[in-house]
């Protein structure tokens, strides 16, 4: 049996939004080996949509269609962009009754507005772009922000953050639908880093110490990225920027609000947990390549970082049966 998804675009949306989860969909569709995703590119109108960066797109669906082959379907996606602020009330009111009619219903980054001001994230906890965050939060008092996440589910409706967020959140959908190993498959064959995901925040810990530092101090987050499994320490950072120890602390919870030694566990529990979703490694092995002591310490760090052990990370998100150690398994 098929499942129809409806891609909701329109002047201004983002053009990673709309062609990102379809792509997704797609792959699954070419790795499973059948048409199990019928894909319909929907708009005010059928017709050429221009995006935000000038490329045109093509709907071959109406929003509000009427006829057999416009019919709600399965899965209703809005993507996101500048143009969603520009939705009339009677697009608004349009995509009230079709998600009304369509089971499963989601947006993309900044698609989320449009979701609002129809009215289905009332009472429920949402994320959207980061940048956007505070301003659906303060139009749409009702709505539970979540500024920091990747994707959420909230009562049968689904939201994203910003652009590769929405491939994500398209990889849980097609987990839903079939099994993480498929959206681990459709994630390797379109080179994603790795299946993200929905609590992880939309920066990784990398990225959000080199927004927050500068000078001499973001020079050495740059080389410590490049290797973070290096044998660093608090010493050897303090040298490689020629300050005392006393003075590379304070200027690190200046600038990052954490110590040295924070933020190079966090890079490694980041580093573990690419393993545990990419390899068959065991937690010791993990644990000694990533430089956090041994399988129970990993445990506990991974626990209290992430909110699950190891072993259901793995099992969620990993491409291959489990070999970690049983201790692992509460």
């Amino acid at each position: 049996m098929s499942h129809t998804i409806d891609l909701f675009i329109y002047p201004n949306c983002q053009l990673l939004d709309a062609s990102g989860p379809w792509q997704v969909f797609a792959s699954a569709n070419t790795l499973l080996g059948r048409p199990h995703y019928e894909l319909r590119l929907n708009a005010i109108a059928p017709g050429e949509i221009r995006t935000n960066g000038g490329m045109t797109l093509v709907a071959t669906h109406a929003l509000g269609g009427r006829s057999a082959d416009t019919s709600p379907g399965d899965t209703l996606l809005v993507a996101g962009g500048h143009g969603v602020h520009d939705l009339d009330d009677e697009v608004i009111q349009t995509l009230a009754r079709r998600a009304a009619a369509t089971p499963r219903v989601g947006s993309i980054c900044t698609g989320a507005f449009a979701l609002a001001r129809a009215g289905l994230l009332d009472g429920r906890c949402v994320t959207t772009h980061w940048r956007q965050a505070e301003r659906l939060a303060r139009e749409f008092p009702e709505v539970d922000v979540a500024a920091d996440a990747l994707y959420r589910e909230s009562g049968g409706i689904y939201t994203s953050a910003g652009v590769t967020a929405g491939m994500d959140l398209a990889l849980a959908l097609v987990a839903q639908d079939h099994d993480h190993r498929l959206a681990g498959e459709v994630a390797r064959e379109l080179v994603m880093f790795l299946h993200r995901p929905g609590d992880q925040a939309q920066f990784s810990e990398g990225l959000r110490c080199q927004l927050a530092s500068h000078g001499r101090l973001r020079r050495l987050i740059d080389r410590v990225l490049n290797d973070p499994l290096a044998d660093w320490n608090s010493e050897r950072l303090a040298e490689a920027i020629a300050v005392t120890p006393r003075h590379f602390q304070r200027l690190f919870r200046q600038q990052l609000q954490m110590t040295p030694i924070e933020f190079l566990t966090r890079l490694r529990l980041e580093s573990a947990r690419r393993l545990l979703a990419e390899s068959d490694a065991s937690l010791t092995q993990i644990a000694e390549h990533c430089r956090v002591g041994g399988a129970e310490q990993l445990r506990r760090q991974f626990q209290r970082r992430y909110g699950l052990a190891p072993s259901a990370y793995r099992a969620r998100f990993g491409r291959a049966p489990s070999n970690v150690e049983t201790r692992d398994a509460s």
